[in-house]
């Protein structure tokens, strides 16, 4: 089976990875693509002003979460040298994951049970920040979330913990400590991380998009949060 499939299969056991109200608080869509015309030069380039930008969109909307992403072409990542490749690589554009935005502080919850694979403080600025990896398994296939853009103040967790469905296991970080981005989540499913600890791409050039979309199905399958947008 593949795990797209798998996903599908035992989608409503999911527990929620933020906690959302139905019937009261609002989640939107987010688009940061190019198309989005408050994505300006000078806003991607000062934190203070994008962090100004998420929060007018929040604002505007009443909502609690802004979402989206799922691969997603985004050039507002030339704001970091992370993305942008050497001369003779292809730049990073394509986003792999769901980005969900928000208030610093906000919880973060296990959505099934599994085992912490790995941790990590990518702190570079435009890098995940402080990042856990779950490692789960449903029938017989081994899979991985990613959350990234954590507080360090998560970063207390050991490869081999045990987690336990709806546990709490993080939050949102500050740009101070989250890889110098306005507070969000970047949620990812992995299904190999080709040997990586605490880290793997969140983001693919235009040539290996099909291959990492292969690999990185889309979150929602686990979030269920395009439901409420």
């Amino acid at each position: 089976m593949l795990l797209v499939d798998l996903l599908q299969k035992y989608r409503h056991t999911f527990l929620p990875v933020v906690k959302v109200a139905a019937g009261k608080d609002r989640i939107i869509g987010i688009d940061l693509s190019d198309s989005n015309t408050n994505l300006t030069e000078e806003v991607i380039s000062d934190i203070h002003l994008f962090e100004k930008t998420i929060n007018e969109h929040l604002n505007l909307h009443d909502a609690l979460f802004a979402i989206g992403g799922y691969c997603e072409h985004r050039n507002l990542y030339r704001r970091s040298d992370v993305f942008n490749g050497s001369k003779s690589e292809e730049p990073r554009r394509n986003h792999l994951g769901i980005d969900i935005w928000g208030k610093a502080g906000t919880e973060i919850f296990a959505p099934m049970n599994a085992v912490v694979h790995s941790i990590a403080d990518n702190d570079t600025k435009g890098d995940y920040g402080a990042t856990i990896i779950l490692q789960h398994q449903l029938e017989n296939i081994v899979f991985h979330t990613l959350y990234g853009h954590l507080s360090k103040a998560d970063l207390t967790l050991k490869s081999g913990d045990e987690i336990v469905s709806g546990q709490l296991i993080a939050h949102f970080g500050n740009h101070l400590e989250n890889g110098y981005w306005p507070p969000h989540l970047h949620f990812q499913v992995i299904q190999d991380l080709e040997g990586n600890e605490g880290d793997y791409p969140g983001v693919c050039s235009n040539s290996t998009l099909s291959t990492y979309q292969h690999n990185c199905p889309d979150p929602d399958l686990i979030l269920n949060l395009n439901r409420f947008k």
